[in-house]
């Protein structure tokens, strides 16, 4: 098997498992259960919102709340146990594939969630493309091992010769059946969710997907929750596997939006002062509109960034060749070598505002105007950023080069408490 860039014949291998879906008769709608992923969720009002939308939201399992880490988690999974008892969760009856359906204006994308077998990065199976947060994988592990769950699908997206054969073919089949659930959720987007549980079209997807591998567009940090968790328990078991989504992007191309950085205690002007003579600095007067379209035209020609937080927009971009040669590192290919995002660690936060990355002074934060308002709030600098090519993501990948961590932000992003996956259920 070529380990890069190669379809293989032990490729992608993925198992029906029995989901665990919200009783419809028992919550006010299944809209008001689910929630964003876990790190899309902007605390604290976010959160408060998920949580008095309806008491059984899907939040209270994925982002718990209380005074330690350990009481979080022992929160989460004696809720979980909760509300199996109480009827609120139940699992499907047989083991199934789920196809996945999003839809909001022009946008549809359409995948199959199911287990799925675990490899590592060097089997070139699933390719990650972004570096991980110790501190996160930690988190998010201590949670999945305490609920013995996986709570929300990775995002996944592979590529087809967009013919309709195999996987395709069984979606293309399964979306005239009558759904499991379909729910429109506040962001505008229908979901629709259907069960596959035929031998013949599980033994298609299952042939189909042995020819593929897989980029990680969104759940890093839980694939390698998946990844340390299956190495604790290495005996063959449902710990071999993780709950994915799983993306066909020759027949559904994802959008690809950048993630922003908020530096908590860099106020705006330290930030450009500590960057005059080192990269060309202008002011863009407008609203956010128009300076991330200025933006726009200044990453077509090199590394650019926009700062807010002041009240006003300043665009970075033009930087100085000898801060870049001195900074960024060199053995690398050329493509992760002009990221912004590279660029932005490497020189910026590391070595002109010497800005350590932790959770004290980094803030990631996936929506744009959020990122702004929180800026002001704080008295600290957003940092804007363009998002990066689908083509330069898999390119580097196939490479086994990983990005700087929260490089990009991948979607539409699935919809949280639609299928969970017991790993006891699954044993």
């Amino acid at each position: 098997m070529n380990k890069r860039g190669q379809a293989a014949e032990d490729g992608l291998h993925m198992i029906p498992f029995r989901g665990l879906r919200y009783v419809s008769e028992r919550v006010g709608s299944l809209a008001a259960v689910t929630s964003p992923p876990y790190d899309v969720v902007v605390r604290p009002d976010g959160l408060h919102h998920l949580e008095s939308a309806d008491p059984y939201n899907i939040v209270r399992l994925i982002l718990p709340q209380a005074a330690s880490p350990v009481a979080r988690n022992e929160q989460a999974a004696e809720t979980l146990d909760r509300w199996l008892a109480e009827g609120v969760l139940a699992p499907d009856p047989e083991p199934a594939l789920y196809i996945y359906e999003q839809r909001r204006g022009e946008i549809l994308q359409r995948g199959v969630i199911g287990a799925l077998a675990l490899s590592a990065p060097d089997e070139g199976i699933v390719m990650p493309h972004e570096d991980v947060m110790p501190h996160v994988v930690a988190d998010r592990t201590a949670l999945m091992r305490t609920t013995a769950a996986n709570l929300e699908p990775l995002l996944l997206t592979y590529r087809s010769d967009g013919t309709t054969t195999g996987a395709s073919a069984v979606i293309e089949r399964i979306i005239h059946e009558s759904a499991l659930l379909a729910t429109t959720t506040e962001d505008g987007f229908s979901h629709r969710l259907w069960s596959v549980t035929d031998p013949a079209d599980l033994a298609e997807i299952a042939a189909d997907l042995t020819h593929h591998q897989a980029l990680i567009a969104d759940g890093h940090h839980r694939w390698a929750t998946y990844l340390r968790l299956r190495d604790e328990l290495p005996a063959p078991g449902p710990w071999n596997y993780g709950l994915v989504l799983l993306i066909d992007t020759a027949r559904y191309p994802l959008q690809v939006r950048a993630i922003h950085r908020l530096l908590n205690r860099l106020p705006v002007a330290d930030a450009l002062t500590a960057v005059e003579g080192l990269f060309r600095v202008r002011d863009i007067d407008g609203p956010l509109p128009c300076a991330l379209d200025a933006l726009a035209s200044a990453a077509a020609e090199g590394n650019a960034f926009l700062l807010a937080g002041d009240g006003r927009f300043h665009l970075l971009d033009r930087a100085d060749a000898g801060l870049l040669a001195r900074t960024v590192p060199a053995d690398r290919p050329e493509a992760w070598q002009r990221l912004d995002a590279t660029v932005l660690h490497a020189a910026l936060l590391e070595h002109v505002w010497r800005i350590p990355d932790s959770p004290e002074d980094i803030t990631y934060i996936h929506d744009t105007e959020a990122a702004v308002i929180q800026a002001e709030r704080r008295g600290g600098t957003a940092v804007l950023m363009h998002p990066v090519r689908e083509d330069v993501v898999r390119e580097l990948a196939q490479q086994g080069v990983t990005m700087p961590r929260k490089s990009t932000s991948f979607g539409p992003k699935p919809a949280t408490g639609l299928v969970l996956r017991s790993l006891s259920i699954d044993a």
